[in-house]
């Protein structure tokens, strides 16, 4: 990142999304910290308070971190811009809360900007804001997300209407510049 952009998103509030256990550690660690260094006022939101374990690859346990606020108790008005990490488990944690979908089902409808990656797309699925939107994410949720009414690609980064959607660990680097590129405009 460069230092002009270091201070870019200034007084931006961002929520990251995190799953009790199972969000890939480095998509949730690598979002947040690029948010972060560029100024933004970043909550870790999950389903309960406390310690979210991450892992590694889906299949090793890493890293825990700490919960700031639950969904149940966040606002869609309290952020400028939400990120959603992948990992499977995690992303299938995350859409099955009823609180974390309709979060960001709010902030979506309000037009705020979203960041989402690899698995995380299910939870766009369950928030109904896929129809009609071109994404990417992780190649086997393609028949999720066109099931949904959406145009899957198979790019690094694809932007639609204040969505930002990328693949896997892979595509991270431009994945998180174009978090901080988009999440200036909120």
């Amino acid at each position: 990142m460069s230092e002009s952009s270091s201070d870019s998103l200034d007084g931006v509030s961002v929520g990251v999304f995190v799953a009790p256990e199972g969000t890939e550690e480095v998509e949730f660690t690598r979002s947040k910290e690029a948010v972060s260094e560029a100024g933004a006022d970043v909550d870790v939101l999950g389903i309960e308070e406390g310690e979210a374990r991450t892992v590694n690859d889906d299949l090793e346990w890493s890293e825990s971190y700490a919960v700031d606020r639950t969904f149940a108790a966040a606002s869609a008005d309290d952020y400028d811009a939400l990120v959603v990490p992948g990992g499977t488990v995690g992303a299938d944690k995350l859409r099955a809360d009823d609180d974390a979908v309709s979060l960001l089902r709010e902030h979506l409808a309000d037009d705020g900007p979203v960041g989402v990656i690899c698995h995380g797309p299910w939870t766009l699925v369950e928030a109904d804001a896929v129809d009609g939107r071109t994404l990417t994410s992780f190649h086997s949720l393609e028949t999720d997300l066109r099931n949904a009414g959406g145009e899957w690609v198979d790019e690094a980064v694809v932007v639609d209407d204040g969505v930002i959607t990328s693949r896997n660990p892979d595509d991270l680097p431009v994945f998180c510049e174009t978090l901080v590129e988009e999440f200036a405009d909120a």
